[in-house]
């Protein structure tokens, strides 16, 4: 016999012997028995028959989803019209059926199938809960024209089966889901609340309750129902999410709480370890957050988001080159990545290698430009980060009208970010000391922006500091329409009150500020303005409690480490404590000339005068212009003999001072100066008859 015939029949039997395996129950009953060969429909219904046919069909059923063909389902499909037609009344079988054409995709026929049940029998819950998921399943996948219709037949169901079936979690829950796809919130919180009645550790029943409070922007709420599940109750998903909540409500210490409660949960969820990592790094815990960032990138090298935190960790704890080659592995992973080049221009920032950072900055700025201008809302706002980083880059450097040219770009995107540019120019040429230039554009910007509250004070605040204060407050008192909005003029007329040395005016106008205020965070820069206010009152004690408040509420406040930090340092005092404070601040915006100013002067202050030195040296490129800093600069090169060098920076001083607004002097460090100054020319003076008489 040829092998080959041989061969293949033996293959045959083989397959044969396999289907046989899958159809055990299938193979038993291939001896048809003499009354299920009879297919014509019995007077009374033949549930031996009918049995038989399902048992084949269940078995052809399971073959043809689990192996994905279509003549197993096509089987399956007439063997359950064979059981029925020895059961037609059957609602297991008919339900069955229409389960089967919804699985294997013939959805037409399953809701067919199901509506046709549906009118023999309208309480099949079977029957109900088919068409509900099909009609809910098909959402996504229909047209706008369609989907109002969809939904609406959805939730005819779901309402049916919460009245059939009350007891239903699940059923709730997806009826609750319908209703905020109805945009009908009220209903949807009634059936998340029945199934969290139903079982009170629900798990789904209290995310959705959660994720519908969030999509009304109601955090604290969702913060609420997210904690009222007892902590032993919680699973890793609700901690999560209430991390994640936490996160959106500037709270990172409760953030990475929440999220270390979900790693106990589960050690191998990595967006819990990297919510946890992003709390940290937010909290400013940068070795902590370091050690989470390196065990991601140990678990999954191709994390290239974690290489970029890393690079920023070791950007701000002053590691800039370590950053730099941490950014290439992550260029590696994603070279487009808007965030990596971001990171990258800021640590070509901080090195002082400003023509590396512009470069970063206008290449990326270039290959996301579109000419027409138009741009969806994220990539406007990634854009004005760009643009307001490149002006800051041009402003360190002097480049003032570059600046300025960077900033008018803002205007062209429209929207808050006109606002915006403008505000950019007028800094830039305050940073200048161009004061006429700087109030031009700000009537420019108040005439544009008429209806805005924020651009017509800015010019009034111009108007104070060119010397025209009635004109100026005048203007920014009326912006007052006795609406909760007031609040924010109220600060903005208690800074231009400090500024004009109107002391019981900026004292009233910020507990009228205080009279609206409720939530903490808003308090935040009224306990600073307070504190400024008591320290140019020469009040230090009432000036140091109120900055205190600051940091009472948010200890990462790098405006409040620098001013209490500095203030301490002015005075000689806790010096230790201002060093913490200041280089917290130096840590958080290492960029910041005037925080590397105070750091330096602390420095100073304790003696330290090679990292004085050091740090004064970085402000002065940074902020050229403030008369402080050269100050500052000049008395560390007097302590270290420097004396020539000293002189040099102290008449640069002068020249500042004479071209800064009047508001940014105090007096009395100008007469300091000038002693200073006088006393050191006449030492430099006898140095040189001595070396003449030699």
């Amino acid at each position: 016999m040829d092998r080959a015939v041989v061969g293949g029949r033996s293959r045959q039997m083989r397959a044969r012997a396999v289907s046989c395996g899958l159809l055990a129950t299938a193979c038993v009953m291939l001896a048809v028995p003499s009354w299920a060969q009879n297919t014509a429909t019995p007077a009374q219904p033949d549930h031996g028959a009918a049995y038989y046919h399902y048992g084949l069909a269940h078995i052809y059923e399971d073959l043809a989803t689990s192996q994905g063909r279509s003549d197993y389902a096509t089987q399956a499909v007439e063997q359950y019209k064979l059981a029925l037609a020895a059961d037609p009344d059957s609602t297991y079988l008919q339900d069955g059926l229409a389960s089967l054409y919804f699985k294997v995709g013939r959805i037409r026929e399953a809701v067919t199938a199901a509506q046709e049940q549906v009118k023999k029998n309208p309480d099949d819950i079977g029957a109900h809960q088919l068409l509900g998921r099909v009609y809910f399943r098909s959402l996504g996948d229909v047209q706008n024209s369609t989907q109002t219709q969809m939904l609406q037949l959805a939730v005819a169901e779901y309402e049916k089966l919460v009245q059939l079936d009350p007891k239903s979690v699940e059923n709730h829950l997806l009826l609750g889901q319908l209703y905020e796809l109805s945009h009908d919130s009220a209903k949807a919180e009634e059936q998340f609340k029945a199934a969290q009645g139903l079982d009170g550790s629900s798990e789904e029943a209290v995310l959705n309750m959660a994720r519908l409070y969030s999509e009304q922007g109601d955090l604290q709420r969702v913060v609420t129902t997210l904690t009222a599940v007892p902590v032993d109750d919680r699973t890793a998903r609700i901690e999560y999410a209430l991390g994640a909540s936490y996160d959106q409500l500037h709270k990172p210490k409760e953030a990475a709480a929440a999220y270390r409660r979900a790693l106990d949960i589960d050690d191998d969820n990595l967006d819990a370890q990297r919510g946890l990592a992003n709390a940290l790094l937010a909290d400013g815990q940068l070795n902590a957050a370091m050690t989470q960032y390196q065990q991601i990138v140990s678990a999954e090298p191709q994390d290239a988001q974690s290489y970029i935190k890393i690079s920023e960790i070791q950007r701000r704890q002053g590691q800039y080159e370590v950053a730099l080659t941490t950014l290439k592995k992550a260029k590696a992973l994603v070279p487009d990545s808007l965030e990596l080049s971001f990171n990258e221009a800021m640590t070509y920032d901080a090195l002082g290698r400003y023509d590396e950072s512009e470069t970063v900055l206008t290449s990326t700025l270039a290959s996301s430009a579109k000419a027409d201008g138009s741009y969806a809302d994220a990539e406007k706002s990634n854009r004005w980060v760009f643009l307001n980083r490149l002006g800051i880059v041009y402003r360190e450097q002097n480049k003032t009208q570059m600046a300025v040219d960077t900033y008018k770009q803002m205007i062209d995107l429209g929207g808050d970010f006109v606002a915006r540019g403008y505000q950019g120019q007028v800094d830039a040429y305050r940073d200048a000391h161009q004061q006429q230039k700087a109030t031009e554009v700000a009537a420019a910007a108040a005439k544009a922006l008429p209806q805005d509250h924020g651009v017509q004070v800015m010019y009034a605040m111009q108007l104070v500091d060119s010397g025209k204060t009635e004109q100026g407050l005048a203007l920014a008192k009326s912006q007052l329409t006795g609406k909760p909005e007031d609040r924010d003029i109220y600060v903005s007329l208690a800074n231009i009150d400090i500024r004009a040395k109107h002391w019981a005016e900026a004292s009233a106008a910020l507990d009228k500020a205080e009279e609206s205020t409720t939530k903490p965070d808003d308090k935040i820069f009224i306990y600073f303005l307070r504190g400024n206010l008591a320290d140019k009152q020469k009040r230090r004690d009432e000036a140091e409690i109120q900055l205190r408040k600051v940091l009472t509420i948010d200890p990462t406040d790098a405006n409040t480490l620098n001013y209490l930090g500095y203030m301490f340092a002015d005075r000689g005092e806790k010096l230790q404590e201002a060093l913490t404070m200041v280089k917290k601040a130096v840590e958080l915006e290492p960029q910041n000339g005037a925080y590397l100013d105070s750091l330096g002067w602390v420095y100073f202050k304790l003696g330290q005068y090679q990292l004085a030195e050091d740090n004064l040296t970085k402000a002065a490129e940074r902020i050229g212009t403030d008369p402080t800093v050269h100050d500052h600069l000049g008395q560390v090169y007097e302590k270290t003999g420097k004396l020539k060098q000293a002189v040099g920076q102290w008449e640069r001083a002068l020249v500042e001072y004479d071209h800064s607004l009047s508001a940014d002097i105090d007096s009395e460090d100008v007469d300091h100066l000038h002693r200073r100054l006088d006393t050191a020319k006449v030492k430099l003076a006898r140095v040189h008859e001595a070396k003449v008489v030699q």
